[in-house]
């Protein structure tokens, strides 16, 4: 299949954030589930701050090494920091261990539910740094704590409009206010597909090149619907009807067709939506009263999905038709 060259690219005006920092409060409301997480000594400061989106064993820090101490991560006690650690008498034991706490760390875990002596725990709680159990081992414990970490620390930015999940691809409908865009995605929520995020879409850029969307969580599985208000999708449609995230896949921005100037009627111009450094395929849809949105949004759904197949649908029609008029011109 040929390539279209030379794409239009329309640039997202969406202000991109990066987070800085994460509070252990916020780190333990939201990832205590997935890690398996349990606070092991109260009456500690929970609004210290996590630095960096890494984890760090404190073996070398233990030894008395503090030349490279990643200080501003979590730090991970395994089976080798254990070992370290009761190969010391108690007074050594509290002494290392509280020279590492007083280096405003922002937390512990111990993994495999491992617990501190009464003195360890004592001698955090006076410093003021949580200490957390966690029954996975050290190195699934590490890798998924990474991976959330990832998540927390990634570029943010926002968008106005619906996201929608329309068989397999992650849909954003973009609009000027009151064009219809919460009744589009009605209309797809009908024919099978699940809602991400409606009015503010919350994106991420956690890497390999893609970006996730997301509803914030006070507004999740909801819509306002013009003339009825807000309604509960999932009660409605059902629980299939919701999706808690989903990756962009394509940008459909709706438009007056009194305003657009010129409408791609063979679809062989390519346009491009760059949002946080990533393009991913953009459609303008015109829209007219009495038109229905939501199949065409479906069939640029389905379209691009042939696309990433390596169907194009306009460059085949497109080099069928000049091969069928040079044949009739050499005839």
């Amino acid at each position: 299949m040929d390539s279209v060259s030379n794409p239009v690219v329309v640039e997202s005006r969406a202000r991109i954030r990066q987070p800085r920092q994460l509070a252990v409060a916020d780190f333990f409301s939201r990832h205590a589930k997935h890690l398996h997480l349990e606070l092991e000594n109260t009456g500690c400061s929970m609004d210290r701050a996590i630095h960096e989106p890494s984890i760090n064993r404190p073996g070398l820090a233990l030894a008395g090494f503090y030349l490279y101490f990643a200080y501003k991560r979590i730090q991970v006690l395994g089976n080798s920091e254990f070992a370290y650690l009761t190969s010391l008498s108690e007074p050594e034991q509290r002494r290392v261990f509280s020279r590492m706490c007083e280096s405003e760390i922002p937390c512990i875990v111990l993994c495999r539910s491992r617990k501190l002596s009464p003195p360890l725990l004592n001698a955090a709680r006076d410093i003021g740094v949580p200490i957390f159990r966690s029954s996975m081992n050290t190195m699934k414990f590490i890798n998924a704590c990474t991976h959330w970490l990832e998540w927390e620390f990634a570029p943010v930015a926002s968008e106005h409009g619906c996201m929608v999940d329309v068989k397999g691809i992650g849909v954003l409908i973009k609009g000027d206010s009151g064009i219809g865009k919460s009744e589009a995605a009605l209309g797809l929520l009908q024919r099978g597909a699940s809602l991400v995020a409606d009015d503010k879409v919350v994106f991420r850029a956690p890497g390999a090149g893609e970006i996730i969307g997301s509803a914030e969580e006070l507004g999740r599985f909801h819509m306002e619907v013009r003339g009825l208000g807000i309604v509960n999708v999932p009660l409605i449609y059902g629980v299939g009807s919701m999706r808690i995230e989903k990756r962009l896949d394509l940008v459909v921005n709706m438009r007056h067709l009194a305003s657009m100037e010129d409408v791609d009627r063979l679809g062989t111009s390519e346009h491009r939506y760059r949002l946080m450094g990533v393009e991913v395929p953009y459609f303008e849809i015109p829209v007219s009263p009495g038109r229905e949105i939501a199949p065409l949004i479906e069939v640029a759904a389905l379209e691009q999905k042939l696309r990433s197949f390596g169907h194009h649908s306009a460059i085949e029609f497109n080099k069928n038709l000049l091969k069928v008029m040079a044949e009739k011109r050499i005839s």
